[in-house]
């Protein structure tokens, strides 16, 4: 296990469990992941994140895959999101078929400063049961994640060399809206559907805005 300043227990959880760990500074999500990648010791890696759980499913279904020949060497699985409590189904947020099951002799982390995935090449075979992830229990702790987020996604688009466009700030957030809200179906997720799609758009709009000022307030 690699961790830097856990504000809960895990430090203490791990030294009692007699897992190997360190503590080592943050390099970003994907640069932390590949550390950690690198000292892995076998082959096969699932990558979950802290607010993810694993289904009795799938949990059943790794285990069977394991006593197998794996046929891929990348597996994609569905995620069950919930947020405010809701599992939304609808505005693209499911199934929303993730990698996480790979073979790290093969596969590797990308480089993005946010949203950081799985490099691989061919088909990736999906896995049939979900992964629960429990994203946001609160506003409050959607907007403590909000800021980073945006400055991470506004510091990608400069690196990827991206010029840019006043309009930008009007076409992105407005055409978002209408595609999660109205064309991907999220007015059927209720009040929780709303609020998502509102803030899905503030966030495309705040991470332009800031990929403004990165360029100098031109």
């Amino acid at each position: 296990m690699v961790d830097k300043s856990s504000s809960d227990n895990t430090l203490e959880i791990v030294q009692n469990s007699g897992v190997e760990f360190e503590v080592r500074e943050w390099q970003g999500f994907a640069g932390t992941k590949k550390y950690a990648l690198s000292r892995v010791k076998n082959d096969w890696v699932l990558w979950v994140d802290s607010d993810e759980v694993l289904t009795v499913g799938l949990q059943e279904e790794l285990k069977r895959l394991k006593e197998g020949e794996p046929e891929f060497p990348v597996y994609k699985v569905a995620r069950r999101a919930y947020f405010l409590g809701k599992w939304i189904k609808h505005g693209g947020w499911y199934p929303g078929y993730v990698a996480r099951l790979f073979n790290k002799s093969i596969v590797n982390f990308n480089d993005n400063d946010v949203h950081e995935g799985l490099d691989y090449k061919g088909n990736a075979g999906i896995l049939k049961n979900d992964l629960e992830h429990f994203t946001d229990l609160s506003i409050k702790h959607y907007y403590e994640k909000f800021n980073n987020y945006t400055s991470l996604a506004a510091s990608e688009l400069e690196k990827k060399g991206r010029k840019f466009k006043a309009i930008d700030l009007l076409l992105h957030p407005a055409f978002f809206f209408f595609k999660m809200y109205i064309l991907r179906l999220g007015f059927l997720d209720g009040i929780q559907g709303l609020i998502l799609a509102v803030f899905s758009t503030n966030y495309v709009f705040t991470k332009y805005a800031k990929f403004w000022e990165l360029k100098g307030k031109k």
